[in-house]
C-alpha cells in the first residue's frame, strides 16, 4: 500500500531503537526511549498560504530528520511498518 500525505504533512519512519548503551548493556524494553530520528518516505505538496499559493516543504523523501520525542503522536501501520504523520513544523533538522 502506498500512502500520500495532504499539504503540510510528512510520514516519517522511525530509526530503530538502541539495543544496548555505549557501555554495552542490554537494554530491557521498558528502559528504552524512542528515536527522535528517521526517515521522510513521503511529503504532501506543500503548505497553503493565505494568498491561494502552496509553498512547498523544506523536506524530501529520503531525508534523514530530527524531530521532538512527542511529536507525531499519529502512527498508523503500512504493510507491517509503524509509520508516524507529522505535520512539518514539527521537524526541527535535516541531518546532512
Amino acid at each position: 500500500m502506498k500512502i500520500r500525505p495532504l499539504y503540510d504533512r510528512v510520514v516519517i519512519r522511525r530509526n530503530e531503537e538502541e539495543q544496548t548503551t555505549a557501555g554495552g548493556i542490554l537494554l530491557p524494553g521498558s528502559a528504552k526511549e524512542k528515536p527522535n530520528q528517521g526517515e521522510v518516505v513521503a511529503v504532501g505538496n506543500g503548505k497553503a498560504l493565505d494568498s491561494g499559493e502552496i509553498r512547498p516543504l523544506a523536506v524530501n523523501v529520503g531525508d534523514t530528520v530530527v524531530f521532538g520525542q512527542y511529536a507525531g503522536s499519529n502512527t498508523i501501520e503500512v504493510d507491517g511498518e509503524e509509520l508516524i504523520i507529522m505535520g512539518e513544523s514539527e521537524i526541527y533538522a535535516v541531518v546532512e
